[in-house]
């Protein structure tokens, strides 16, 4: 008797092997997947700590020298975003200032001296707010003396009050 050669291929003698690392591959790919996104892998410790001038601070680094809270990230739980609307303030009408009150008689028994101070604080506004380097004139000394930034910004507040109580109809 003859025997006759059997000849196997590659894909049938690879095949049941070949399905097992599919399998395994998949199942190591999905379990990889999901320790990825569990919270024990991103749980980190935060410190936190209040400073001399009752600042609340958090951090992943312990400050030197400062006693402060360890907590865990997983353990925070977010506040609810939008849940409390917020509440208009009711606007109180209050007496008019010194200063307002004279605006208001100055537009009544000289117009054109109200357009005359809205048309100067205007101008003054303008100059103030397009020059950061200007110079007053000392009323000591009647010399000219560079204005500093804090008193620019006075300034300016003071000719917006200016143009609001003079110009408004």
């Amino acid at each position: 008797m003859l025997l006759a050669p059997i000849t196997v291929t590659a894909s049938q003698s690879n095949s049941p092997n070949l399905f097992a690392y599919s399998v395994i591959a998949a199942l190591s790919g999905l379990v990889l997947f999901i320790s990825l996104f569990s919270n024990d892998v991103y749980a980190t410790e935060i410190y936190t700590w209040v400073d001399e001038h009752g600042v609340t601070h958090f951090s992943q680094e312990p400050p030197e020298q400062k006693q402060v809270k360890k907590i865990y990230s997983e353990d925070i739980k977010p506040a609810k975003i939008g849940s409390v609307s917020p509440k208009a303030t009711a606007k109180v009408k209050s007496e008019p200032t010194e200063l307002e009150k004279s605006a208001i008689a100055i537009k009544k028994s000289d117009k054109a001296q109200a357009k005359l101070i809205c048309d100067n604080a205007k101008h003054s506004l303008n100059i103030l707010t397009s020059h950061s380097k200007l110079n007053k004139q000392s009323k000591e000394s009647g010399e000219s003396v560079a204005m500093t930034e804090e008193q620019r910004q006075t300034a300016i507040k003071e000719q917006k009050q200016r143009v609001s109580l003079f110009c408004s109809k």
